[in-house]
């Protein structure tokens, strides 16, 4: 049974008891006990969950999958473990901060600060075997997160969502609750963030919103 330790658990306690996440999870024993390196850690799996619960949520920051090198996901989209080289897409996410805000460039690339400040960083699958993007597609997991963004969509509180490239803009329709700030553009790979992340003015257009309607702006150079 998954336990994640705050008001996510009952508001997915009926998607964990569906078929098709039963169908998932075989598919992850499978997977995880192949002796397939299969990323991240099954521990860390829900991690974008634990660190930011549903009622702090102000912004959702949606990724595809994890990143499929050794060490590097840890259940935060973008986001490394400490002391893990950063990849070229975060790279490209702190160059866009720091002509937005002035930030100076993180030593780490671990997004933990965010997520304990309310930026949801999920991928809409949760896990992938080494050295191959988008493996684990379409076994489950985004019936889960497409769950997810809906109920986020639910909320009252304004919420900025940040769809950044094809798989995350095509989750658009999913939000419809007007009170809300949808922002679009490229990814930010080095295939794609010159033709639009870059100036897409993405992290102060997301306070400039929060602090219209009373919410705390994120604070976005505090990244552990």
């Amino acid at each position: 049974m998954v336990r994640i330790g705050n008001d996510w658990d009952e508001l997915l306690a009926a998607e964990f008891g569906k078929e098709y996440y039963a169908k998932l999870r075989e598919f992850l024993k499978r997977e995880y006990f192949s002796g397939r390196k299969i990323y991240p850690p099954m521990e860390d799996i829900f991690n974008a969950l634990r660190y930011t619960s549903y009622a702090d949520t102000k912004v959702v920051l949606l990724g595809q999958d994890p990143y499929h090198g050794p060490g590097q996901a840890h259940g935060l989209c973008f986001s490394v473990r400490e002391g893990i080289p950063m990849p070229p897409s975060l790279v490209n996410i702190f160059k866009e901060l720091h002509e937005e805000t002035g930030m100076a460039m993180p030593q780490s690339g671990s997004l933990t600060g965010w997520a304990k400040q309310g930026v949801l960083l999920l991928n809409t699958t949760l896990t992938v075997r080494e050295g191959a993007p988008q493996s684990h597609k379409g076994q489950g997991w985004e019936i889960l997160t497409d769950r997810i963004i809906s109920l986020v969509d639910q909320k009252d509180e304004p919420t900025v969502f940040l769809l950044w490239g094809g798989n995350a803009k095509a989750k658009r329709p999913l939000i419809r609750n007007p009170k809300h700030l949808v922002l679009t553009c490229a990814h930010p790979s080095p295939l794609s963030a010159y033709n639009g992340f870059f100036g897409c003015g993405h992290f102060l257009r997301a306070n400039e919103f929060l602090r219209e309607h009373g919410r705390a702006p994120i604070e976005w150079d505090k990244t552990t």
